[in-house]
């Protein structure tokens, strides 16, 4: 498999998470790094893009979002982060 998850796959996923959670008319979702990953592809594996995946998670969060859980490198599966919805344009 020669196809590696980009910046744009990450982020497409975590706007169909935001919302799949706004149609439900969820108040927040919760998203795990490694459970985002597996979604769009690529993890685990040999070349995972763990890095770029929390990298993206960070990069969409608004004020209102928090950091819920995260390794102790900072990258990595265990990153958990809170996006509040409806999300602000």
């Amino acid at each position: 498999m020669n196809w590696k998850a980009s910046s744009k796959d990450f982020r497409e996923e975590l706007e169909r998470i935001f919302q799949e959670g706004e149609r439900k008319g969820l108040q927040y979702v919760d998203v795990i790094s490694g459970e985002l990953h597996r979604r769009v592809g690529g993890y685990p594996g040999r070349n995972h893009r763990m890095p770029l995946c929390c990298h993206v998670m960070r990069s969409m969060m608004q004020e209102e979002d928090e950091v819920l859980a995260e390794p102790p490198k900072g990258n990595g599966a265990t990153l958990k982060i809170r996006y509040r919805l409806p999300r602000r344009v």
